[in-house]
């Protein structure tokens, strides 16, 4: 699809957000590490174990009938060596993924899965499994040598023979460069326009996060109106508008 139409992409986490994203057309669905954040309430990605992933993953898959199902590999989990890596990628696709995301460029991981036949995504720029070595949520690439280095692992990770790679929070033109440069889609989340998909999170989609970054957009107050309902739903079974005969049996 490189080049073709922007590629549409998004997180999902259990069987309903599966089903919406999954009825909404989107191109990619992605089970993130990011549920640490959004479902668990945890500060970093870090948490996160491989069973907790594959348990999502099953749930989500349940739900996906014609997007692309990839899942993120947790940190800890690819780090430690080829082994590992493909030991805890082919428990992901057991569960039901159809390929795998990883951060960073562990290119002899990434060749020893796809040997193995399984399709990996890379990601490179701010990658939140190295929260605490960046100090924080930080764009990368700012300056000439840090973006040479997120260039530089972009390439690795095309050349160990990943299908797409997702940048994150780096500035649009050295974004753009990588996009120009890179064979394989890149997927974009806070890296401008010009990559060849886009990537969001659910939550921020939907207006439920409790904040918002710079590089989302909310498309709906989700966390006002579903409050709002269920502040509704409490009004009415304290002041005995509910349930009525009709709700009965």
């Amino acid at each position: 699809m490189k080049g073709d139409r922007p590629i549409v992409c998004l997180t999902a986490y259990d069987f309903p957000s599966g089903q919406w994203a999954d009825a909404a057309g989107v191109d990619l669905i992605l089970v993130g590490d990011s549920l640490g954040n959004v479902v668990q309430g945890q500060s970093t990605t870090i948490p996160v174990t491989v069973e907790e992933m594959a348990y999502h993953t099953r749930i989500v898959a349940r739900a996906v009938r014609q997007a692309l199902l990839v899942t993120d590999m947790p940190f800890g989990s690819f780090q430690s060596g080829v082994n590992a890596a493909v030991e805890n990628a082919v428990t992901l696709m057991k569960g039901g993924a159809e390929a795998v995301k990883l951060e960073g460029p562990y290119a002899d991981e990434i060749r020893a899965m796809c040997k193995a036949g399984i399709p990996v995504m890379g990601h490179v720029g701010m990658t939140p499994q190295s929260y605490h070595q960046f100090g924080g949520f930080k764009v990368q690439g700012r300056e000439v040598e840090e973006g040479e280095r997120v260039l530089d692992e972009a390439r690795q990770i095309a050349d160990a023979g990943a299908f797409a790679i997702v940048l994150e929070l780096i500035p649009i033109d050295l974004a753009r460069f990588i996009t120009d440069t890179l064979d394989i889609p890149t997927i974009g989340i806070g890296a401008g326009p010009h990559c060849d998909g886009q990537i969001q999170v659910l939550h921020d989609v939907l207006g439920l996060s409790e904040g918002m970054f710079r590089h989302a957009k909310r498309y709906i107050e989700g966390r006002e109106l579903l409050g709002k309902a269920i502040e509704e739903y409490a009004e009415d079974v304290r002041a005995a508008r509910f349930p009525t005969r009709e709700h009965g049996f």
